[in-house]
């Protein structure tokens, strides 16, 4: 299947020759898609099908530089190869900073060189999102990390603030975990943390974030949610864990339970450590009556 990318210039002549460039490529074929406006090129880059786009330096009365910065903002990590008519460095290295993970000048382009930038964009683009994931990301369930979670939480704190949107945060912690390592070896609690990781996102919506607080305790972080909500994801969480045993291979079924808290901004918290603080307090209270239960901060 071709890999489809997208050009964003304002020269129909100019999208012609580099779209017969394409056909002389040797190795991997693409399929070349034209925008020929700044704010059509916007809305394509910010739909995300593409795997690649080339964007020319001058479009009309503003440029690829702002609409790079402009994308970027949006969220968009597209690999971008920069097309311009002058060969300045300047303008390179603007389209560095700017985002780009390449540069060429059009009187200089031939299929050779365009296949080249292309696939060279593509695999740093590639390598660059697998540093972002171990940044982000906790490696043995693929969940987003502390780290990365304290950001979100901060973000959402502030936009709650700005909006009046509320969110709501359920902190999770598997019951006896302790006595899984100790029985069985860390390698089977290893795949219980990753099996209870999986189970508890599948509920998730998309803007819903999950992540491994630490040890075997989870977060979730439950956008546009009240105290009701909360606890309902609360008591779903539990529920997708205790569903079925969780199998090991060659290994015994171990049948495990979680516990947890949930609270809710603004509602039980000002700020978002209060967040954390309040829902840490009911998925105390869970584990003090009893554990395999969800306990809200304001049933306490």
């Amino acid at each position: 299947m071709k890999r489809r990318i997208l050009m964003i210039d304002d020269d129909r002549i100019q999208f012609r020759l580099v779209q017969g460039l394409f056909k002389n490529f040797r190795g991997e074929l693409f399929e070349l898609e034209w925008a020929a406006t700044y704010e059509e090129g916007l809305a394509k880059l910010l739909e995300g099908q593409h795997a690649a786009c080339l964007l020319d330096y001058q479009l009309g009365p503003r440029n690829g530089l702002e609409l790079i910065r402009t994308a970027m903002a949006n969220g968009v990590r597209m690999p971008i190869v920069f097309l311009t008519a002058e060969s300045s460095e300047l303008v390179d290295i603007e389209a560095m900073h700017a985002g780009a993970l390449d540069y060429l000048v059009k009187s200089e382009i031939s299929s050779r060189t365009l296949e080249r930038s292309l696939r060279y964009a593509l695999k740093l683009s590639d390598t660059l999102q697998a540093l972002r994931k171990l940044a982000t990301h906790d490696q043995l369930t693929s969940l987003l990390n502390r780290r990365e979670f304290d950001r979100i939480l901060a973000e959402e704190k502030e936009r709650s603030r700005r909006f009046g949107h509320p969110f709501a945060l359920v902190l999770v912690d598997i019951d006896h975990f302790k006595r899984v390592n100790d029985t069985y070896g860390h390698p089977v609690g290893d795949l219980v943390l990753q099996e209870v990781a999986c189970r508890m996102t599948r509920g998730l919506r998309d803007v819903d974030r999950a992540a491994r607080f630490g040890g075997e305790e989870f977060a979730l972080i439950i956008m546009q949610a009240d105290r009701t909500v909360a606890l309902q994801a609360a008591q779903r969480a539990c529920a997708a864990v205790e569903s079925a045993p969780i199998s090991i291979e060659g290994g015994p079924e171990l049948r495990v339970t979680v516990s947890a808290g949930a609270a809710a901004l603004p509602d039980d918290a000002v700020t978002g450590p209060d967040l954390v603080a309040a829902a840490d307090k009911a998925l105390y209270a869970a584990k003090s009556r009893g554990r395999n239960r969800a306990v809200a901060f304001y049933g306490l």
